[in-house]
């Protein structure tokens, strides 16, 4: 396999490559990925201890919107589809922070989206998104129908377009999709990144930019990224969620699995996921420590396809064979390259399952998150990828509020003056119909 090396030729909006080149590869063999990553080794989470000790920081609904971000930044499903050759992955048309999963081409382009009654609103289901006569969601991104959580955000979203819609006097589809999209921008920004990474490291970055993340043309999508940080949300599921006041606490698989209409009884109340004005605290995420809960060690096929062995049904080897296969340096590598102190030996814990070498970067994000973030937060290596990235990336659209209009501030009602979180945003998406 030939690595991309972005000293060698100008990265293009239709390249994934390393943010690191000069950075040696791990060779990681499958042997030791399956040891590492199978039912039964260090990353199985199948018998977590009592629920409220792995009580994260931030609420349960974090790593969803985590989800939802990262298909809106990989939007071409065929190249990002687990079964994706390497060469596929990294020849994927590059997307930026547009919600184009949510609009496709537009009402011009692709009508079905959109309400024939006010072609500037998205048609929406009752409860859920809408469907054809055999189930299937009709939206611009697949994989945002591949569980619950994830459909109910995109129907969120839809619900937050049409209030804001409402909300202008004779709005124009453009001028509302600029307004979401600055919005959601602002929210990945100064709600989501400081809770993710840190409130010092997301200011310096907002603040000052990226140092490592700098194409000079388009942007690309980092490996490091796409095939190992961003994956830290696996590290973030909790074995068991309520969904509403009614409807038993269960696990995400094979539960509430996508790809099928969503009951009535299984709407999401989202102040079980996030903290809300007014209700109880959110149930919270998982404290992040390299393991993975049952219902992610045992993919049903519906996610994983037909796997010849059972391994290839847990998300952690997967991961990590991702990681391989795009030839990613190990994360004490990383650390070393960014003036950190790496884990040690005895904080990543390899070497009692008899691995001599470093640690592959999926892994070692995790286990900088339970050492140096307290499992709330990701660590220097993991923090510094992601907050790149993702300030990088709306540095480097014109249409983004940071090039567009860099002194805008949110203009929507918030409960903070000069701001808009999550919680506003739902708020706001409730006086949709």
């Amino acid at each position: 396999m030939t690595h991309t090396h972005l000293s060698d030729a100008p990265v293009t909006a239709q390249t994934y490559g390393l943010l690191f080149p000069d950075l040696p590869a791990l060779d990681a063999d499958e042997s030791f990925i399956q040891r590492l990553g199978n039912i039964g080794g260090p990353c199985d989470g199948s018998d977590l201890p009592d629920p409220a000790r792995d009580d994260a920081r931030e609420a349960a609904g974090w790593p969803f919107f985590g989800q939802y971000v990262a298909h809106d930044i990989t939007a071409d499903r065929s190249a990002l589809a687990e079964h994706a050759d390497i060469e596929a992955l990294r020849n994927a048309r590059r997307q930026k922070l547009d919600l184009e999963g949510l609009y496709g081409a537009g009402p011009a382009g692709e009508p079905f989206y959109y309400d024939v009654r006010n072609s500037a609103k998205l048609l929406l289901g009752d409860h859920d998104l809408q469907r054809n006569t055999q189930g299937t969601a009709i939206i611009g991104d697949p994989r945002n129908d591949s569980h619950l959580f994830v459909s109910q955000l995109h129907l969120l979203f839809s619900r937050f377009h049409n209030a804001v819609v409402d909300s202008q006097r004779n709005a124009r589809f453009g001028d509302a999709q600029r307004l979401v999209r600055w919005h959601y921008q602002w929210i990945v920004l100064h709600d989501f990144l400081p809770r993710l990474i840190g409130a010092p490291l997301a200011a310096e970055l907002i603040d000052s930019g990226p140092r490592y993340f700098n194409p000079e043309h388009e942007p690309y999508v980092p490996l490091e990224f796409a095939a190992a940080a961003y994956r830290y949300g696996h590290g973030q599921i909790r074995d068991r969620y309520q969904i509403n006041a009614t409807t038993p606490a269960a696990p995400l698989f094979p539960e509430f699995l996508g790809f099928r209409p969503v009951e009535p009884a299984h709407v999401v109340d989202w102040s079980y996921l996030f903290d809300l004005p007014g209700r109880p605290p959110a149930p919270r995420a998982r404290k992040i420590d390299g393991r993975l809960p049952r219902s992610l060690m045992r993919l049903p096929e519906a996610i994983s396809g037909v796997v010849d062995t059972s391994p290839y049904r847990a998300l952690s080897v997967r991961d990590l064979q991702r990681g391989q296969a795009c030839g990613l340096a190990s994360g004490e590598a990383i650390a070393r390259h960014l003036g950190v102190p790496p884990l040690t030996r005895e904080e990543t814990g390899l070497a009692a399952i008899g691995w001599e070498k470093e640690t592959p970067l999926w892994y070692y994000v995790l286990k900088e998150a339970a050492v140096r973030g307290n499992g709330d937060q990701l660590g220097p290596v993991g923090g510094r990828i992601v907050g790149e990235v993702l300030t990088g990336m709306l540095d480097h659209d014109p249409e983004s509020f940071r090039v567009a209009e860099p002194t805008w501030r949110p203009v929507l009602p918030s409960a903070t003056a000069g701001t808009f979180a999550i919680a506003d945003l739902i708020a706001f998406a409730n006086r949709s119909g």
